[in-house]
């Protein structure tokens, strides 16, 4: 067996600093779980035995260990209540039904509570020292391998630590969700014995659905930390148990997906946190004793604020009510191309062109804005079935059919990238009639029509005719 640091080398890493995604090729290259990895960069690069390391990591634990316990037993939190104490309890709720599972969640919310008992000791934030704290606690009740404890630890810790440095403002995605579904998928694998490659998969699955969730809603309102924190476990075991039992596809690297999620937490800070303070603000909680320092003007400033904000979010709410579907016709048209805002959209943008045209086609000009535009191999052959015969979103023969059947035409195709946000752009040239359809995506196949040639009218009674749901904003 080639030693680990020998092979980081000679793959030209940066030994004691390498990535999860180089620990996980090293080893690979060295028949090694991915834990043993970590655990042998740690001893070489701090001159530590294997025991010390363990026992170092041991001792990084003990105090949020303690708040577990707490949490678990008689710790009660001004945010979470006792649930601890309730999921701990002997008939307490079962949440995923997995004995090990469950206790894994139980003890990642009675962290919280001992968070807001005695605290916790942060890695990113205190936020997914919950879960880390929770797994662990569990391992070491359901298990008695110290050393695939520790390698477990290890597993989590090397996470923890990259995750750390990538949250630089408010934003779960890079502590208590995203964070602790990222390293509890890993130690998912690592406990298993899953090969290096199904835990770079399962971590970049976990990650996925975590991208650019914010904290800040959860920090100060009742409740809603529990569905983060457990959340975070719950994502980790689906995301575990599909790299480790399926076939399911994953081309996304490791170390890209890590970087991509540093740099949505930052842009979520700026643009989702905002929204998210301005809802949930009137749900804050706040210590009275607190608030007798702030000036009245200020508390009576903020108190209609929130008020008004209650009244508009309220009727807000109700013209969504009043623009959705009746549920005995729910759906739109099935949409082939796997989603209704990268192919439904815009396929029917193309279907109105179609028919806004005559003669025969020459030349379909696609225009779309970035998000579409990269995703053009799902939405291409949808515009053009559209485009070029007028085919439905549901017509799975056309939507496989039609770039072999466009070539064979020699209808020409040209294909472009807008700046502009959401917009889908179709113009067709043809043989008696041009036309031209410029329209907003708004996903589940629904658009708004900007523009259209050569008649805007006759767009929007083809748009009725064909059931294409137009939307005015």
């Amino acid at each position: 067996m080639k030693p680990v640091a020998e092979t980081a080398r000679e793959l030209g890493y940066d030994y004691g600093h390498m990535t999860l995604g180089e620990c996980i090729r090293v080893a690979e290259e060295t028949r090694m779980s991915v834990g043993e990895v970590i655990l042998r960069e740690a001893a070489d690069s701090t001159g530590l035995t294997g025991e010390q390391v363990a026992a170092s990591m041991e001792e990084a634990f003990a105090h949020n260990l303690c708040a577990a316990g707490i949490g678990a037993t008689t710790g009660r939190s001004f945010l979470l209540g006792a649930v601890g104490q309730d999921l701990a309890a002997e008939d307490g709720a079962k949440i995923a039904g997995d004995p090990f599972v469950d206790r894994i969640v139980t003890y990642t919310l009675a962290a919280q509570v001992g968070n807001h008992t005695i605290g916790l000791c942060p890695c990113a934030g205190t936020g997914d020292a919950c879960p880390y704290t929770g797994f662990v606690k569990a391992v070491k009740e359901f298990y008695t391998d110290k050393d695939l404890i520790t390698r477990v630890m290890a597993v989590i810790l090397k996470i923890g630590g990259i995750f750390r440095v990538g949250k630089r403002t408010t934003g779960c995605n890079m502590e208590g969700i995203g964070a602790g579904a990222a390293a509890s998928a890993a130690a998912f694998v690592e406990l298993a014995g899953g090969t290096p490659a199904q835990m770079e998969r399962a971590v970049v699955l976990a990650i996925s659905p975590t991208i650019s969730v914010p904290c800040t809603p959860r920090v100060l309102v009742p409740g809603l930390c529990a569905t983060h924190i457990g959340g975070g476990i719950l994502i980790a075991r689906l995301a575990s148990q599909l790299a480790m039992h399926t076939s399911i596809p994953s081309t996304v690297p490791v170390d890209v997906m890590i970087a991509m999620a540093a740099q949505c937490h930052l842009a979520s800070a700026k643009h989702v946190v905002p929204v998210t303070i301005e809802y949930m603000e009137p749900f804050f909680k706040h210590d009275e004793r607190v608030e007798a320092y702030i000036d009245p003007a200020v508390r009576e400033a903020e108190k209609l604020r929130q008020e008004e904000l209650i009244v508009r979010a309220a009727a807000e709410s109700r013209e969504l009510a009043r623009r959705a579907n009746p549920i005995t016709k729910p759906f739109a048209e099935a949409v082939v191309g796997g989603s209704s805002q990268g192919v439904g959209s815009p396929t029917n943008c193309g279907r109105i062109a179609h028919f806004l045209s005559e003669g025969r086609i020459k030349k379909v000009k696609i225009e779309l804005y970035s998000e579409l535009f990269a995703r053009r191999a799902i939405n291409v052959p949808g515009i053009l079935m559209a485009a070029v015969d007028g085919a439905g979103t549901s017509d799975a023969d056309a939507y496989r059919e039609i770039l072999a059947e466009v070539r064979r035409r020699g209808i020409e195709v040209e294909i472009l990238e807008v700046n502009e946000p959401s917009v889908q752009r179709v113009t067709i040239e043809a043989e008696k009639q041009n036309s031209m359809v410029d329209s907003l995506n708004r996903g589940g196949a629904r658009l708004v029509l900007r523009d259209a040639s050569p008649s805007v009218e006759r767009a929007r009674e083809i748009a009725e005719e064909l059931n294409i749901v137009l939307i005015d904003q």
